[in-house]
C-alpha cells in the first residue's frame, strides 16, 4: 500500500497527546516530513511523514 493521502489544511486527530493535552492536529505542510499545528496551543511541529502516518487515529475534516 503507497502513504497516506495528506493534503494541506486537513485536521487529523494523532494517538498521543500534545504536552498541552490537545491531540487535534491542522496539516500545514506536506512531503518527506510533516508539518503540523496543534489546534489547541498552536504550536508548529515537524515529523517524518512514516512516524504521523502511524499514529494518526482519525481525518477529521479534509481541506
Amino acid at each position: 500500500m503507497g502513504p497516506l493521502p495528506l493534503r494541506l489544511g486537513q485536521k487529523v486527530k494523532l494517538r498521543q497527546p500534545h504536552a498541552c493535552g490537545g491531540n487535534q492536529w491542522e496539516i500545514v505542510r506536506v512531503g518527506a516530513d510533516v508539518g503540523l499545528l496543534c489546534l489547541t496551543c498552536g504550536r508548529r511541529i515537524l515529523l517524518p511523514r512514516s512516524r504521523v502516518e502511524s499514529r494518526i487515529v482519525a481525518i477529521l475534516s479534509d481541506a
